[in-house]
């Protein structure tokens, strides 16, 4: 028998190393978290990736600048629209070939429709991670009906391969303003039903307020975009501040946080949606006519060069750098994903918590490992 005083330890050691995934249902896939532990306070974390590593990048260099555009869509598979936006935009931009405006309203809708859908897996799982297993099927029933406009648009549901360098591919269907619009009067009435739900929940208060706090300034420092940084207090979007597509013309408000924690990114997400149907209303409104496409070559080949363009996904600041070497295949390119740079908190996010938390703080970063591993 070993006789321990009060103050010793078992074998010398007072910390706990232990692994969280990669599998795991709350990492939000092959995510491994190494925790270190006193008790169940959180001393530590240590992210380890890359199980998911497929080498988008890499393949680039081999694929034309049209075979490559599918490859995106598999990156965050959530928001296959907006991936697919900002690399066109990025190829566009180098090329200085000029979209249509019919073209760059039909792409803000849809853009902004996949926002909602991301941001309703977010919640529905976020939700289930923390216990609440009603949002989930809340959130799945009305992002149903915008996955129906997707698959009525161009055949695909979630890895939607929407957008086509120099505007569209596809005309809009019979009927598409019609069912955007019936999803902008429906949605805002189910909003209301999930925050009757959560907001004044008080359960979901204990999980969520001053759990995960990430003040402004470690926010910027860290690099963090999207709806973490903006709960932190910082008002920066992409699509206010450089505008792309057809945002420049487009009415909506920037929702920010006070406190930075997990309850504001969960208010600022919320607010967000009820944004991205402003702006899907007004799209559909002002649709002006013309043609889909603009004056694209039949060879893509952009002058020797290099451009950085990025968006406001929803998770983030989404940029890509393309490096031409005046060929049909790009000579580099390389993606700035925001989950993988959003991720690089956890760890200042969860330090002092205990091991419930880390499966909210990983929740509330809202990240995908398609993404992150690239």
């Amino acid at each position: 028998m070993i006789e321990t005083s009060p103050t010793s330890t078992f074998l010398d050691a007072n910390e706990l190393v232990i692994n969280m995934g990669p599998q795991h249902p709350s990492t939000h896939g092959v995510l491994r978290v190494i925790l270190k532990l006193d008790g169940e306070k959180i001393l530590g974390t240590e992210c380890v990736i890359g199980y998911l590593h497929r080498g988008v990048e890499k393949i680039a260099e081999n694929r034309t600048y049209m075979q490559f555009a599918p490859y995106v869509d598999r990156m965050d598979y959530v928001a296959a629209v907006s991936n697919g936006l900002g690399y066109c935009e990025a190829v566009e931009k180098l090329m200085a070939i000029e979209v249509p405006p019919r073209a760059k309203y039909v792409r803000t809708v849809l853009t902004e429709l996949n926002r909602i859908t991301s941001h309703l897996l977010w919640l529905g799982t976020h939700a289930l991670d923390i216990g609440a297993i009603t949002p989930l099927f809340y959130c799945f029933r009305e992002r149903e009906e915008i996955l129906k406009i997707f698959e009525n648009y161009c055949g695909a549901r979630l890895t939607t391969h929407a957008f086509r360098i120099g505007g569209l591919q596809y005309e809009t269907y019979n009927g598409f303003e019609e069912q955007v619009r019936a999803v902008c009067d429906t949605f805002p009435g189910r909003l209301d039903e999930y925050e009757m739900l959560l907001t004044n929940n008080r359960i979901w208060l204990e999980r969520t307020k001053s759990v995960g706090i990430l003040k402004a300034d470690e926010a910027i420092d860290f690099g963090v975009t999207g709806p973490v940084l903006r709960a932190s207090g910082v008002k920066w979007d992409i699509r206010k501040a450089m505008p792309y597509a057809a945002y420049e013309e487009m009415d909506f408000d920037i929702p920010t946080g006070e406190n930075g924690d997990t309850y504001d990114r969960y208010l600022v997400r919320m607010e967000e949606m009820r944004q991205s149907l402003r702006i899907a209303r007004q799209g559909v409104d002002r649709l002006p006519a013309g043609p889909i496409i603009g004056k694209v070559p039949k060879v893509i080949k952009p002058p020797v060069g290099e451009v950085y363009h990025s968006i406001e996904a929803p998770k983030g600041e989404l940029g890509y750098y393309i490096v031409s070497d005046g060929s049909t295949q790009p000579y580099r390119v390389r993606v700035r994903p925001p989950s993988f740079v959003n991720l690089q908190a956890l760890d200042r996010m969860v330090r002092g918590l205990l091991i419930a938390d880390v499966v909210a703080v990983i929740g509330t970063i809202d990240i995908v490992l398609g993404e992150v591993d690239r």
